[in-house]
């Protein structure tokens, strides 16, 4: 197992895992503000993946398991919120206000759909999207961690054969 080859699983983990987040959206689950939070780190950790197959050393697979570690987060607290264990952002859970819509935005059926953040619009094995995600991103923080950990092996190696 390689650098290279660990830093390609997890970053294109998130991409996977992003890429699965916009299919969702398109057939017909759109996300909640949580739910795009949980986006950006996969994002982030893509390019970061990108950058690291170009540039050797640590910092950037370390940046990866950062992002990776930081959606995790996000998914957990998103999955927290969601079963009731504790409170989420007031924006965009039950207790959020409807300031902003009209009238008639509530009353149409093609007016803008308000999505919760407190609601599972999905779920397989009792567990909901920002459940998999989280599960799925630790997964991705050990890949990157795995990146790092071989990034080290690789410098040494250099270290001793230039002695």
């Amino acid at each position: 197992m390689t650098r290279n080859l660990m830093i390609l699983l997890s970053a294109g983990g998130s991409a996977a895992l992003l890429a699965g987040a916009f299919l969702f959206q398109a057939l017909g689950y759109p996300p909640c503000a949580m739910c795009l939070w949980q986006r950006w780190p996969h994002a982030a950790a893509i390019l970061i993946g990108l950058l690291a197959l170009r540039f050797p050393g640590r910092v950037l697979p370390l940046l990866g398991a950062i992002a990776a570690a930081t959606t995790a987060a996000i998914g957990v607290f998103h999955t927290g919120v969601e079963r009731d264990w504790w409170e989420g952002p007031s924006s965009c859970t039950g207790g959020s206000s409807l300031e902003g819509l009209t009238g008639a935005d509530l009353l149409t059926v093609t007016g803008p759909r308000v999505v919760m953040c407190d609601q599972v619009s999905w779920e397989l094995f009792s567990l909901s999207m920002a459940s998999w995600n989280a599960i799925f991103s630790i997964g991705l923080v050990i890949g990157w961690i795995i990146a790092v950990r071989l990034s080290g092996a690789s410098t040494a190696a250099g270290s001793s054969r230039s002695a």
